[in-house]
């Protein structure tokens, strides 16, 4: 350990900082890019809510920035509409919230938790922040090409994808280097876990964040490959003339497309959505790590059923690969394979109940503290269940037809990801950034950014199930103001319009909040919330190879209040008593 802190400083400012090997720094880097890209497809939605609040009306104040080939007078055009929408679902997704849930939280905390100096692999986790960087820029940079960005939904169905503008190009490559930057990342989670863990730390005492982060490597490693292949197979088909998604006798603006033909845009969704299913799983997983982790901390007591919670995250890592089919039930792929996967569908809720069950049933008893973290933690345990219990009628295929592609289904992706899964993230800012800094984030604020922000979320999302279930369809650029079946719904526009800028303004107070407690926070002795998981043993911040002894486990993950014991929490590396 002195030999790792003393060469830690023979390196220059751009070896310990910017081209960093150490999991920490890397894990803060990912952090701070990704709430960059999350504040940048958040100001896409809210230029899109002012379109579908006040359809056909100039942008006020930034409407003339977008130029004249994309807002004329600073009225949206459609097109515009489309390359926002495909845009907002794209980096949100995969520019911010998987490389905040894995990249910053999984590279920062996994090391700390299981008592590992670093990563096994330093240079591959270097490598796999500025291939996602790369990647990030890649996507950022078709805002600027001729017909502006990929402009095809974040699905990117062919053929209009293959036959869109140059964005689309861009949009590809991007996400080869994001897949790719998931693959180095999830290797190197899974031999860190199973080589890296300290002595006596079997796998029944991992904390349940590791766990869910050793599932979601796994998730990464083997779904992400099948779309980083059809997003080569596309690049060809729009390159280099190829028909892997082009069907023959194709009619573009009344010309016949001159292609080889043959091909099937089927098998992109089949391709696509074997790993955007998992993805979901990849978001959502850390999100209930974190939450496990606060929620056994602020009720002082272990968490109710951990080994069930360990045994149903794995099984749901299983059964997310055997699902994806329910997003095609349009498809008309037959009843019998349709009946396969709406039972498979019914089937991964069960874990999903399993564990948000058993964080329900940890809070009975507990003597709470109400932190901003905890704040966080408990508000994403209704808002996931909103979530969840929605997307039921989607998994039949009898409820999914007239569903689909509605704003229900916008409404309830949203819950999972938006109130759930983020809400989930900002507990954990909160919950670490004394272990990150040495000191605390200001309650106040905190306090301020949740209760605005739950109001907020729920003005957004909650009218998408009344909109949807009007049989408004989605991706309309004027939030189907010309359909009439669309006209008693149509005042719900302007009002989740409204949530979503009041939103944008109450995470004004995270910003400052974030700036300010780097500087000014109040410093905080190493084990700030008197926590029992092995990174709170760690100096805060940790030094350049973390403990400054190496760690030994004697315990299981959240000893809390136990009897007879002096303390209401006793620490994985404290030795058994006598």
């Amino acid at each position: 350990m002195e030999g790792n802190h003393s060469h830690d400083h023979d390196l220059g400012f751009w070896r310990k900082y910017i081209f960093s090997q150490d999991h920490k720094v890397i894990g803060i880097q990912y952090g701070f890019t990704s709430l960059l890209f999350l504040l940048f497809g958040f100001g896409l939605m809210i230029v899109m809510r002012w379109q579908l609040a006040y359809p056909g009306q100039p942008i006020p104040f930034i409407g003339t920035w977008f130029g004249e080939d994309r807002a004329p007078e600073g009225i949206m055009l459609p097109e515009f509409y489309n390359q926002l929408g495909a845009m907002h679902g794209t980096i949100m997704v995969f520019l911010g919230v998987v490389p905040l849930a894995v990249g910053a939280f999984g590279n920062y905390i996994v090391p700390l938790q299981i008592g590992a100096p670093d990563m096994a692999f330093p240079k591959l986790n270097m490598s796999s922040y500025w291939v996602y960087f790369v990647g990030g820029v890649t996507m950022l940079a078709s805002f600027l090409m001729p017909g502006g960005a990929a402009n095809s939904g974040w699905t990117s169905y062919p053929p209009l994808s293959v036959i869109a503008t140059t964005g689309q190009t861009f949009w590809l490559i991007g996400m080869v280097f994001l897949i790719t930057s998931s693959l180095l990342g999830s290797v190197n989670f899974i031999v860190t876990i199973i080589q890296l863990r300290a002595k006596g730390l079997t796998f029944m005492r991992l904390p349940f964040f590791v766990w869910a982060q050793f599932v979601t490597s796994f998730l990464l490693l083997l779904a992400f490959p099948p779309l980083e292949a059809a997003g080569v197979l596309q690049l060809m088909d729009r390159l280099a003339g190829s028909s892997f998604f082009m069907p023959s006798g194709l009619v573009v603006t009344g010309q016949a497309l001159n292609v080889s033909g043959g091909g099937s845009p089927l098998l992109w969704q089949h391709l696509f959505w074997f790993l955007a299913h998992p993805e979901v799983y990849v978001l959502i997983l850390p999100a209930m790590g974190i939450v496990g982790e606060i929620i056994a901390n602020n009720t002082r007591k272990p968490l109710w059923g951990y080994k069930s919670m360990v045994y149903a995250v794995i099984f749901l890592g299983f059964m997310s690969f055997i699902v994806w089919a329910h997003h095609m039930f349009m498809t008309g792929m037959g009843t019998i394979i349709s009946t396969f996967f709406q039972t498979t569908t019914m089937i991964i809720s069960i874990p999903s109940i399993v564990i948000l069950t058993a964080l329900f049933i940890s809070l009975w008893g507990g003597s709470i503290r109400f932190t901003t973290p905890m704040l966080f933690a408990l508000a994403f345990l209704p808002m996931f269940g909103i979530g969840g219990l929605t997307g039921l009628p989607l998994g039949l295929s009898a409820t999914d037809i007239p569903l689909h592609d509605t704003y229900y289904v916008i409404g309830h992706f949203h819950y999972v990801v938006a109130p759930g899964t983020i809400f989930a993230l900002f507990a954990g800012i909160y919950y670490w950034f004394p272990k990150m800094t040495g000191r605390k984030m200001n309650e106040v604020l905190g306090r301020i950014h949740f209760f605005g922000s739950l109001v907020c979320m729920n003005a957004i999302f909650m009218p998408m199930f009344i909109v949807g279930l009007a049989g408004v369809s989605r991706r309309l650029w004027d939030g189907g103001a010309q359909y009439a079946h669309a006209q008693p719904v149509l005042h719900w526009n302007e009002f989740m319009s409204m949530g979503a800028w009041t939103l944008g303004i109450f995470q004004i107070p995270f910003i400052m909040n974030i700036f300010w407690s780097i500087w000014k926070g109040k410093k905080v002795e190493e084990n700030h919330w008197e926590a029992t998981t092995l990174e709170w043993a760690a100096p805060s911040p940790p030094p350049h190879g973390n403990f400054l002894t190496t760690p030994e486990v004697y315990r299981a993950p959240y000893e809390y209040s136990v009897p007879g014991h002096k303390k209401d929490f006793i620490p994985q590396n404290q030795p058994m008593e006598a």
